[in-house]
């Protein structure tokens, strides 16, 4: 099967998560690179193309450019990536989804939930696939996580705690030269809330794949912790759940010593799961009155769905770059699916949809509001807004 022509918006020399973006895109040989706007700047655009042998007449000055130009080629991009900063996340998205490509979006989503609806209903009405890389939804065992919990294995959700918790902007990296930092901390460019959008938002997808619930209230505090910074850069968020069950939701830029510092803990009636992102491989069950037990990646008592995004046998270490690679092998797939007339693989789930997205930006707007409230519990679902 020929790899899915695929163009790339941003991603120019020294963007961060880009690179990952590419590594997964060629992993399972489901994409090739074909065009390219990657950065503002003629001459590191050009750099770039060329680094990554791209045909000079298909390096474009801008989206919008390669929107319009591959829309008329034959051998055109099917697939557009998109890793720029925050806010063109949806512009550039609507380009190409207008045009009837389709979109793998880095997050967030948007810049606001506003633009978000706009993404979701453009892609709605047009057909095309839009995902979204929460590649943390990718690895086998929160696909076990989430299994466990819809087959009842923990009674019904009581409490959940997650946190995405770093260390590593704990002073004024920004002040320092840091190009990454300095435009999250722009409000124009990140979004109401850089905590919340850098970070936070994978730990509100995370809790939700693997939970299956949905946020009805929370009430925020919004923190800037490090002298001079001019953006938030620590969040503590109280939830209520539809159904009854509370959590609590902390996200931190500025937690001194940790590492990654994603984990979730989900208990139930009659057992609870821990997963800590640093051990992506082991899912923790605790029972009441029984054996704790470590459930292992690549097992064969696992569910089908972790199965099936395992890539390595048990034991042999696996995680980041093939978690992102799922995400773009099972974005591949449906687009296969759908110009095959078939129906996809069942498991090629693996990606955050565009409702996913409209979810992110509605619990970042709610606790913004929140915050502004003094902490006032504040509806977070969509029929609650505006």
């Amino acid at each position: 099967m020929r790899p899915l022509r695929l163009g790339m918006v941003g991603g120019g020399p020294g963007a961060g998560v880009a690179p990952a973006h590419r590594r997964a895109a060629r992993m399972d040989g489901r994409f090739e690179l074909v065009a390219g706007a990657f950065s503002r700047s003629a001459d590191a655009n050009r750099a770039m193309g060329g680094e990554l042998g791209i045909a000079p007449d298909r390096v474009y000055r801008d989206f919008t450019a390669m929107a319009e130009a591959e829309a008329r080629r034959g051998d055109g991009i099917e697939c557009a990536s998109i890793v720029t900063p925050n806010d063109t996340h949806a512009a550039a998205s609507l380009a190409f989804i207008r045009k009837g490509i389709d979109v793998i979006c880095d997050k967030p989503m948007a810049k606001s939930l506003s633009e978000a609806l706009e993404v979701e209903r453009a892609a709605a009405e047009r057909g095309v696939l839009f995902a979204l890389t929460h590649n943390f939804s990718a690895y086998p065992m929160v696909a076990e996580a989430r299994h466990q919990v819809s087959s009842g294995e923990l009674g019904a959700i009581r409490v959940v705690a997650v946190e995405y918790a770093q260390g590593t902007r704990n002073r004024l990296i920004e002040a320092e030269g840091d190009a990454k930092m300095a435009w999250r901390v722009d409000s124009a460019i990140a979004g109401p809330s850089t905590v919340l959008g850098d970070i936070g938002t994978h730990a509100h997808h995370l809790l939700r794949r693997m939970t299956g619930l949905e946020i009805e209230s929370l009430a925020a505090e919004l923190t800037t912790m490090v002298p001079g910074r001019v953006a938030d850069d620590n969040a503590f968020v109280s939830l209520r759940f539809r159904g009854g069950a509370r959590g609590q939701f902390w996200a931190s830029m500025v937690a001194a010593g940790n590492g990654h510092g994603l984990r979730i803990r989900i208990f139930g009636e009659k057992a609870s799961l821990h997963w800590d992102d640093e051990r992506p491989d082991e899912l923790l069950l605790r029972a009441d009155n029984a054996p704790y037990r470590t459930l292992r990646r690549g097992e064969a008592y696992l569910c089908e769905a972790a199965r099936y995004l395992s890539r390595t046998n048990a034991g042999i270490p696996e995680g980041y770059f093939g978690a992102f690679a799922n995400i773009y092998s099972d974005a591949a797939e449906v687009i296969r699916a759908r110009r095959d007339s078939r129906p996809p693989n069942p498991c090629a789930s693996s990606f955050a949809t565009a409702h996913d997205g409209v979810l992110g930006m509605a619990f970042i707007e709610a606790a913004v509001a929140s915050h502004k409230n003094g902490g006032a519990w504040t509806a977070a679902t969509l029929d609650a807004r505006p």
